[in-house]
């Protein structure tokens, strides 16, 4: 039987701790190779659109997934979200579906996830102020991830909308964590110890002259497509880079892509991956003023790590609805 979860389905099960702990092992079997991930397929889409294929194994849950992400820059002019996915789940063993499962909730959550093991792994042991470059939903949950793995006491967010900061102030007044509305995105460089960027931005948002010493950034927003970025190629070229998936990064990644094409940095900058650094195969951060950097790209294996906490939680929860695809 095939397990069918709708987002509301997958919403209510999500653990973020749980989460975090599933990815930073999937990025670590990557390094070791009891994990798989492909580089990922990309399909032209009309008007400017892409569909990517992303697919991953994770050997010790006996199942691969793939998530189609459509990401669909004329969707917001129609009322419609720019990306949406669907991930299905199938057995290594049998050869069955296992799962098809909206992918809107696990790809927010496992985002953060993975920003948080970036963090925990990159940032100074003491960085306590979280600054963001965008104040949407994926920053509430930024907010909430990260300040498990660090101490946060104070949150500097910037936004072209100041409803925006109003709202994002709204949703985590439940941690008691102080919200700065920052000016610009050079104040939030001035303040942050750890830097987002979690913008739909195409081009640059925030340079590499506005990193202090010492900073970690994860960058996450700019869409998977190799002409649209954040960060310019001088924050790239001043950063430690460490990439969710080397093979997908020099596939997607604009910020990777154009400080290349630019002489910025070369290909051998992008040469760290996350999984090697938890798996103790390489030195992440070196020194205290050392500027780190996560290229966060997204990768097909965090969302099955994901996806597969999820299809045991809904199995005892009897959760989602079973559909047998061979009848």
């Amino acid at each position: 039987m095939t397990l069918v979860l709708r987002h509301s389905h997958v919403a209510a099960l999500l653990d973020r701790v749980a989460v975090r702990d599933a990815v930073e092992q999937a990025h670590a079997d990557l390094s070791t190779g009891a994990a798989q991930n492909p580089r990922p397929i990309s399909m032209h889409a009309p008007a400017d659109g892409a569909v990517i294929g992303m697919a991953a194994e994770l050997r010790t849950a006996e199942l691969v997934a793939v998530k189609v992400l459509s990401d669909l820059p004329g969707n917001p002019a129609h009322g419609r979200p720019r990306q949406r996915s669907t991930i299905v789940v199938t057995s290594t063993v049998t050869g069955e579906c296992v799962a098809l499962i909206d992918g809107r909730a696990i790809t927010a959550m496992r985002t953060a996830a993975t920003s948080a093991v970036a963090t925990r792994h990159l940032a100074r042991a003491e960085a306590s102020t979280l600054g963001f470059v965008g104040a949407g939903n994926l920053a509430v949950e930024h907010a909430r991830s990260i300040s498990l793995v660090r101490p946060i006491d104070r949150l500097v967010v910037w936004s072209r909308s100041a409803s925006t900061v109003d709202a994002f102030r709204e949703k985590v007044a439940d941690m008691a964590i102080p919200v700065v509305a920052a000016e610009s995105v050079d104040h939030v460089a001035a303040q942050a110890d750890i830097l987002c960027t979690l913008t739909p931005s195409v081009t640059p948002i925030l340079l590499g002259e506005s990193l202090r010493p010492g900073t970690h950034v994860n960058a996450v927003g700019a869409a998977p497509r190799p002409d649209e970025r954040e960060v310019d190629g001088h924050a790239m070229a001043r950063s430690r880079v460490v990439v969710d998936s080397r093979a997908t990064a020099l596939a997607k990644s604009g910020d990777a892509l154009m400080a290349i094409a630019e002489g910025a940095i070369t290909e051998a900058d992008i040469a760290i991956e996350l999984g090697d650094v938890i798996a103790g195969r390489t030195v992440g951060r070196r020194a205290d003023d050392e500027i780190t950097l996560f290229d966060s790209t997204g990768i097909g294996l965090q969302d099955l790590a994901a996806a597969a906490l999820v299809i045991g939680w809904a199995r005892a929860a009897g959760v989602g609805t079973d559909i047998d695809m061979s009848a």
